[in-house]
């Protein structure tokens, strides 16, 4: 409560509304910890051994509420403010001009749209992973080696990936894949020239780092399945497509849904490639939400707006994966309870 009281304090101060107030939020920040430092020893010293006690979560709950909470609420503030870095008068409040600036945005709009298309291109690294899964659990030669090895890129950072494929093995001129396809035929080869075309290499870059880490959650899914199960199926003359339709792949529902929603969340976070390899170009094409916010914040300055950007990210983000998880959830039962 003495927090949201300074929080509300200090609000009202930079509104204007009262004259009680500090130039800057520190001075509420130290304020806070000097209280909460006081309020864990006289716990001990007040309730003894119950206060000891409350010490295993106190400083936890205080931790959180000054390094989530607060900051959820000042980012809040910001993102209801005109506050650009390159601009002489400061951070003044704005009401919902951010707001209504977003909805017009074409820009946001287009990073929007590009979000939903590499979101659904999970569906093709899934059937992917699953394909190297299930070849990867047979009994085939070198079964350990070619395990390692598809396991190579997720060892990779998105970075260095950007930079090892995107800058390098597809650059236009004197890059390995580009002088390839010259020798196809590709007279002029570029990978982020043309808006598809750089939106598909960045699929492609992103699924490679990727791939690997749902193949290994899919792998270890078939290799806890029950082989009396699909020993039944081969007694009672279910062909390998059978087998798979209506055994494997319903078994692997729960396995498949965690993949598939970590990839997601990973997904949703897309940046490094597009950052590294195209700032968002060619106009914009290749932009993510989360590209697109942080060049709003480090090419324009624009920390109100760019706030106002990530806090309706993090609540369509949030709502969007309650919805999935209900919805993955009930297909998952539906599927299951067949077998």
């Amino acid at each position: 409560m003495r927090g949201l009281f300074s929080f509300a304090l200090q609000a009202s101060h930079d509104l204007g509304w009262i004259a009680v107030g500090f130039e800057n939020w520190r001075p509420i920040l130290y304020a806070y910890f000097l209280w909460a430092t006081v309020l864990c020893v006289t716990r001990v010293v007040i309730y003894g051994e119950a206060g000891k006690k409350a010490l295993f979560v106190l400083p936890a709950a205080l931790f959180v509420v000054s390094m989530v909470v607060f900051p959820l609420l000042f980012a809040l503030w910001i993102g209801f403010s005109d506050w650009n870095l390159a601009s002489l008068t400061g951070r003044r409040f704005n009401g919902l001009d951010n707001l209504r600036r977003m909805i017009t945005d074409p820009f946001y709009a287009n990073a929007l749209v590009n979000m939903i298309l590499y979101c659904l291109a999970i569906a093709v690294e899934y059937a992917i992973a699953f394909g190297l899964a299930l070849l990867l659990n047979q009994q085939i030669v070198a079964r350990k080696f070619w395990r390692v090895t598809f396991l190579v890129p997720l060892m990779l950072s998105p970075v260095a990936v950007s930079w090892m494929v995107g800058k390098s093995m597809l650059e236009p001129r004197f890059g390995p894949i580009a002088r390839f396809a010259r020798w196809l035929g590709w007279e002029n080869p570029s990978f982020f020239g043309d808006p598809l075309t750089a939106k598909l290499s960045v699929m492609i870059m992103d699924a490679w780092t990727f791939i690997p880490f749902m193949m290994i959650m899919l792998l270890a899914g078939l290799q806890s399945m029950s082989k009396e199960v699909l020993e039944a199926a081969e007694v009672d003359g279910a062909t390998k497509w059978q087998r798979f339709w209506q055994v494997i792949f319903p078994l692997m529902l729960p396995v498949s849904v965690t993949a598939i929603m970590i990839r997601i969340i990973f997904k949703l976070k897309l940046a490094d490639i597009i950052i590294t390899v195209t700032a968002g170009g060619p106009g914009g094409a290749t932009d993510s939400v989360t590209s697109f916010i942080y060049r709003e914040y480090r090419d324009r300055s624009n920390v109100g707006y760019g706030t106002l950007l990530a806090i309706v990210y993090l609540v369509v983000i949030v709502l969007g994966m309650t919805v999935l998880m209900k919805i993955s959830d009930r297909i998952v039962r539906r599927m299951t309870g067949r077998l």
